[in-house]
């Protein structure tokens, strides 16, 4: 699947719906944030096919966020990516802890 073709789907039934105008990144962000719980209940339940279901929707939401924001979020994960990858440091219980 390529990913910039599901964004502009993902773009298109947003903005069918209206999510997407000035003003409206408050309300976005709520929504991501009820959807990364949502993910954080299925992983402690160990509930594979909801984990899936509810990383999809942290996708959907973010993506929304991000054009509301006029951010390519595509960018910002490459940005992300360049910042920790010389990174040292250590696993300690299961997280990553930099020197």
């Amino acid at each position: 699947m390529d990913y910039q073709i599901t964004r502009l789907k993902v773009i298109d039934w947003a903005n069918e719906r209206n999510l997407i105008y000035p003003g409206n990144q408050h309300a976005q962000m709520c929504k991501v944030t009820e959807e990364v719980g949502e993910l954080a209940a299925a992983i402690l339940k160990h509930r594979k096919a909801d984990i899936r279901d509810a990383i999809g929707d942290v996708m959907v939401t973010i993506c929304i966020l991000a054009e509301q924001l006029d951010v390519d979020e595509l960018q910002c994960f490459e940005d992300a990516y360049n910042v920790i990858k010389e990174r040292t440091g250590k696993t300690i219980d299961g997280s990553f802890v930099k020197d």
